[in-house]
Order: C-alpha cells, then structure tokens, then sequence
C-alpha cells in the first residue's frame, strides 16, 4: 500500500489506511488527487456567512441561485441522509499545454471556447466516475467492518460535480486539494488551475468534524491575473464582481450583454480563461488522463462564420453532451454576434452580409447584430 499523503492522514490508523486506500482507487479512475473532511464541518456555516455579505453586495449577478439554499449548504448533511463524510476530488482537464503566461490568440477569426467546455460535459465524467469509486469502495465494505468506519451499515452514496447547493470550492480547499488564488478559483501549487471539482458524499466515518488541510495561500504580491482580466472583474484580491465576468456573461447571463463589455469580451464565445492563462502556477498544470476532455466537433478549431450559420438543429448535433448546451442557441449566437464586430476580417462586407442575415429572427440578436455591423464599419 502506498504511503498516504499528509491531507489524508488520521489519527485513526484504520481510517488513514482506508483513505490511502481510496485515494489509490481515485488515481486509478483518472482523478487528480482527493481529500476526505466530514459533513459536520464547521468550514461550511463561515462560507455561508461569507456567501450572505457577498450576496448583499450585489455582486452575483443574476445568479439566484446564490441567493436560495443557505441552509443545505451551510449543514450539507441535509443533502444526503446518512452521509457523513465528503471524498473531493479534482481533475485535470486540459487537451494540451498553452504556453505559459501567454493569452494572445492570433486567429481573431477564430472562436474561443474556454478549455474545459471543448469535450464532453464534466459533470457527467465527473459524476460517472465518482459512482465507479463508489462501487470499488462498496466492494471492499466486508473488509472494512470492525474498523470503527461504519461499514457494517447499509452503504449510501451520491457524487455531486457543480450540481447541489454545495460550497465546492470550500470543501475541496479544506480537504487540501489547494488554495484560493486572488482570481477565486482553486489552485494546486504542483499543477496549477485549470481541473474540475466533483464530491462524493458517503456513510462512511473518514474525518473528523473539526479536521482541516487547507493549504497556504500563495499568490503573494502577484496580481497578473487582476490585471489581464479583460473586464476587470476582479475588483480586489479574492473578489469577483459575477456580472461583469466574461464567463458570466457569454454563459449565464440571459438578454443583451451591456455594450461597456462588447469589446473587451473579443473573440470568445463561451466563457474565458484569460486569469488562469496568465497564473504563473499554470506552468505546472497537467495533461487530463481523461478522454472525455479531448476536443469535440472541432471546438478548438471553430471560425466564428461556422458558428453563425449553425441552425438550431446543427447547434443541438454539435453540442450534444457539451456544456455549450448551457448558454443554449440563442446565446451562442448573441456571443458570436459580438464576436464577429470584434473580428478582423479580410472582407467585412460580406461578414456584415453575413450578419445581416439574420436580422429578424429575434430581437435580442438584433440588438448585438446591429452593434456587430457597427463596429466593422
């Protein structure tokens, strides 16, 4: 057996071998790394609190969502009956290195699509491979009872990955799969940023309540990431202002996008990955071991042109199992739409014929059409 990492180890010898143990089952499955903490962990009210004064601040956007469920996140035992202990995981999701510290894209042309949403959606492969560790851990049970973990009960399970009212980013930190960069997303200081979060919730008896590994932060005296964001929707260290994120914009948000964002947005069409580009960690980020990243119908390679005369029926071919069905088709086109006035193309006129073509079709589009061919001129 392998030697167990410090965040998985326990004071229990039983339960540290066990979790060295999953963590091996975890690698296996092609997870990054996972980390064990309990449901009862008080990490999960001060998050709640801290959700609440942001919230307060108006800086989520439309995302209601952050508004409902405080109380299934601050007490995450109410999401499962009879889970008692978390497994986080990360994987790693990208196809193949960027050069570090580089965002430029010299194909103005071209449409960006962040990393993560170039294959299939994470959250099935996060998932589907969260109930296959589920199923390696409820077959070895029988040699786990007597152990004080709980495996003399009937076994209860449910893999989460950004589906539940959790506090994932928390609950991974605190597991001590990494720390918070000043950008607010999670970062491993062996392999960078760029990896999805998932989490097993589980009856087994793993961490105890009030055990923590949440890592340093170590972003420093570094602000690239403050200061590439093309939007500045950093607005401090540890602060994102939700509306003004491209990712926000070209993902979640519904309606006209505000023209003060139109030109920073550029090319990209569905969300951004200008902060993590720029992270000077990401020069330690990984190959996925996971297929399901792999580029799907070209979406590395797509022009905005391609996109733009997609009909609905193509968009749905195309999309199938990807999370570009999220923005859905109208938003892929209001995206495009901005795209394209931010293009350099050889012959504008026929871009803007292009986008004449579609005048009509709905009112939204509209809109960003008539900026698009505006701003070509």
């Amino acid at each position: 057996m392998s030697v167990c990492p410090k965040h998985i180890m326990s004071t229990n010898p039983q339960k540290a071998h066990i979790k060295a143990w999953i963590r091996q089952q975890a690698l296996s499955l092609g997870f990054s790394e996972c980390g064990f903490l309990s449901l009862e962990n008080p990490i999960f009210v001060k998050a709640a609190e801290r959700l609440q004064a942001y919230v307060a601040q108006g800086l989520h956007g439309s995302l209601e969502f952050l508004t409902q469920n405080h109380h299934l996140r601050s007490n995450p035992t109410l999401l499962v009956a009879g889970a008692k202990t978390i497994i986080c995981v990360r994987m790693d999701y990208l196809h193949e290195i960027p050069t570090p510290r580089t965002i430029s894209d010299d194909r103005p042309n071209h449409a960006i699509i962040a990393r993560y949403a170039r294959g299939r959606d994470y959250h099935k492969t996060l998932r589907q491979k969260l109930k296959a560790l589920a199923r390696l851990i409820e077959n070895e049970l029988p040699r786990w009872q007597g152990l004080g973990v709980g495996a003399e009960n009937a076994f209860v399970f449910r893999p989460f990955s950004d589906s539940a009212p959790i506090f994932e980013k928390v609950a991974a930190q605190t597991a001590g799969l990494g720390f918070e960069g000043k950008h607010t997303l999670l970062i491993e200081q062996n392999s960078g940023s760029f990896f999805n979060l998932g989490e097993l919730f589980v009856s087994l008896d793993l961490a105890d309540k009030d055990e923590q590994h949440s890592p340093k932060a170590l972003c420093g005296s570094c602000t690239a990431c403050i200061d590439i964001c093309p939007t500045r929707a950093i607005i401090a260290p540890y602060t994102l202002d939700t509306s003004a994120c491209i990712a926000y914009l070209t993902i979640e948000h519904q309606g006209v996008i505000d023209v003060k964002y139109r030109k920073a947005i550029g090319n990209r069409v569905f969300g951004c990955d200008d902060c993590q580009l720029i992270c000077p960690w990401n020069k330690y980020a990984k190959l996925s071991k996971v297929s399901d990243y792999a580029p799907r119908h070209g979406l590395d390679t797509l022009s905005l042109l391609d996109i733009w005369t997609w009909s609905e029926e193509e968009f749905l071919q195309k999309t199938e199992g990807s999370p570009l069905r999220r923005t859905g088709y109208l938003g892929i086109l209001r995206n495009t739409a901005i795209a394209l006035g931010n293009s350099r193309p050889l012959d504008k006129k026929s871009v803007q014929h292009a986008l004449s073509s579609r005048l009509g079709e709905n009112d939204i589009l509209d809109e960003h059409i008539h900026w698009a061919i505006a701003e070509l001129d």
